[in-house]
């Protein structure tokens, strides 16, 4: 059986990342998600285990002491982080394995792993991002706006990555997606 790739998955913050990760899951059956452990409150309708693995402050820092995590990073005062056994687990099994991570933790996971495939979701402009995240009306407009300025900042790094993927459509983007491991996988083979 041949191991399952690692692909770091990021972008911008309201880039659309979570509505194109839902149509590369449904569209393919190799293809799974870390979930990430979080500090961060859940947003409604958001299930511990299904979107994240919503964690105290304590929890996390005791994963990050017992070296639990593949990487973790702080953002928006709030602890994100990729637990390492499922991950190494499904990739052992050969199942294709998505990292949904910010631009911190691909520096981290880029060490460990050479050889994964990095991928950045860019927005089509900044004021389509800025829309995108005030209309979620989740979060103050002081947070839209910490959220923008990381955005910018996030950007930045999207030269570092193998590819670049813009989401001006979902389907479009799924495709394109999909495409790049398609073509990956045959090229490793």
């Amino acid at each position: 059986m041949d191991k399952g790739l690692l692909i770091v998955y990021t972008g911008a913050s309201g880039v659309g990342k979570g509505t194109v990760m839902k149509e590369l899951l449904a569209s393919n059956d190799n293809l799974r998600l870390s979930v990430s452990a979080t500090t961060r409150a859940p947003r409604p309708g958001e299930t511990n285990g299904v979107e994240y693995h919503f964690v105290t402050f304590e929890r996390f820092e005791e994963m990050i002491k017992n070296n639990e995590l593949l990487e973790h990073a702080l953002y928006c005062d709030n602890y994100y982080g990729t637990p390492e056994k499922s991950v190494r687990d499904m990739l052992a099994s050969g199942l294709d394995v998505m990292l949904e991570i910010e631009v911190e933790g691909y520096l981290q996971i880029k060490k460990l792993f050479p050889d994964c495939v990095t991928i950045f979701v860019l927005p089509p402009s900044l004021e389509e991002l800025e829309r995108r995240l005030s209309s979620r009306g989740t979060e103050s407009p002081e947070v839209v706006r910490q959220r923008l300025n990381r955005a910018i900042e996030e950007m930045s790094y999207a030269p570092q990555f193998d590819y670049q993927v813009v989401n001006d459509d979902v389907k479009r983007t799924k495709d394109e997606i999909l495409s790049i491991i398609a073509d990956i996988k045959n090229e490793r083979k």
